[in-house]
Parts: structure tokens; C-alpha cells; sequence
């Protein structure tokens, strides 16, 4: 597409202004993996990589301050876009009140092991009670499509988008170290991997998450992972 995009250029003799443009936009695309062709037959509910568990009954908890985030593999599992999707439950408190609870949709590639993202339902609590559905999209349903959570196989500098709905949620990931060692409350992990994550619809913010291999996220930003149902598996 950026190819023809140029030589249309060229061939109209158009001003070097909206060149510029053309060529900007298509470094922009071609620098994070945005599009993911796979066989929709080679994706499957269950299963992991070395950074990812897709294992009903695998559970994470993170904790730092009054905050804590239980992350739950449900046997449970849903189509999204023509998919079979494991779900899994993020349930967040702050201060004891729950905060946030989102339904997640994932499927990984039997074959390369990438897992990927098809979307996520979206409960924002308020004294008790929902007050939003902020963030919620699901792959196939206007322009929203899947994203990568976690490639089969890591390498430093991968770009790619974890989500892709527009102006809904954009999220991006960039591995920017392969072997950190860190320190949590549930022990202490080797050859961990550092993930950067950003997004366009707030271009000035980063956040970290950490993986380690055989179990899964250890950080989310100040919250450290406490307890597994699977550490040493």
C-alpha cells in the first residue's frame, strides 16, 4: 500500500509537503506490527509459551501499596471473530473495593506458540456499583482486529500492537530486555523478560511489565507478583 502510495506521488508530481506525509505515515505503520495473518484452524483456547499460560485454573497475584490485581484463567471460553477464545478474569481492588473487572479474550497459534489478543469485556466499579464499560472492543466488531500479547519466540526490539481498536484501545508493546533478574515478594526470577508498553491515544505515557519464563507477568508496574498456582511448573 505505502509503495503505491509513493509512486502515485511521484506520478501526480505532488507537492513534497504531502510526500513527507505519505512517507511519514507509512514509517509509522511499518514500525509496529499492526496486522497478523495466521489460519484462524491453527489458533486454539488452550495451551503457553514460555511468558504466557492459557491453563484454566492458572491464577497470578500482584500486589503494591492498597492495591491488588488477581488474574485468573477461567474454564471458560467464548468465540470472538470466528474464534474459539479462553477467557481469562483480571479483578482489580483498591483498598479492599473493587475497581475494575475486565473478561479477556486470548488465543494462542498451535503452531508458533504467539498468543493473541481478540478483546475484552469491561466492568469500572464506583462506590460499588458499575459505573463504566471504558476500554471494552472485541476483534471483527467495527474496525476493531486482534492484536499480539506475547510472541512464541522474544527478541529484543520486537514492536508490535497488542490491541487494535481505533480510539478505543491501542496498546503496544516493544521488548526492550530479554535477561532482567528481579526481586518479588513470591522470589526471585532469572531472564526476565522487560516489555514497554505505550499506546498512540496517550503518546506520553509508558508503562513496564515483566515476564518470567515458566510463569508469566511478576510486574505490572508497581504491583509484584505475591503468589502463583504455578510457579515451579
Amino acid at each position: 500500500m505505502c509503495e503505491g502510495l509513493l509512486k502515485f506521488a511521484k506520478v501526480q508530481n505532488l507537492k513534497l509537503i504531502l510526500l513527507a506525509l505519505l512517507l511519514g505515515a507509512c514509517a509509522t505503520r511499518d514500525e509496529w506490527m499492526a496486522e497478523f495473518p495466521v489460519e484462524k484452524d491453527e489458533l486454539t483456547s488452550i495451551g503457553r509459551n514460555p511468558y504466557f499460560i492459557l491453563e484454566p485454573g492458572y491464577t497470578l497475584v500482584l500486589e503494591g501499596g492498597n492495591e491488588r490485581l488477581v488474574i485468573t484463567v477461567l474454564d471458560e471460553t467464548v468465540i470472538v471473530d470466528g474464534v474459539e477464545t479462553r477467557v481469562i478474569e483480571e479483578r482489580e481492588t483498591r483498598g479492599g473495593r473493587l475497581v475494575e473487572v475486565s473478561r479477556n479474550y486470548y488465543a494462542i497459534n498451535t503452531r508458533t506458540k504467539d498468543v493473541f489478543y481478540f478483546g475484552e469485556e469491561v466492568d469500572m466499579y464506583s462506590g460499588g456499583r458499575v459505573s463504566s464499560h471504558r476500554g471494552a472492543w472485541l476483534s471483527g466488531i467495527g474496525d476493531a482486529v486482534f492484536g499480539l500479547i506475547m510472541p512464541g519466540k522474544v527478541a529484543l526490539e520486537i514492536k508490535h500492537y497488542q490491541e487494535f481498536a481505533p480510539g478505543v484501545a491501542m496498546d503496544r508493546a516493544r521488548i526492550v530486555s530479554l535477561n532482567e533478574t528481579l526481586v518479588t515478594p513470591a522470589g526471585q526470577f532469572e531472564k526476565v523478560l522487560k516489555v514497554e508498553e505505550t499506546t498512540p491515544l496517550e503518546p506520553l505515557v509508558a508503562e513496564y511489565k515483566y515476564y518470567a519464563p515458566g510463569v508469566g507477568m511478576i510486574q505490572d508496574g508497581p504491583l509484584q507478583l505475591v503468589e502463583s498456582s504455578g510457579i515451579g511448573n
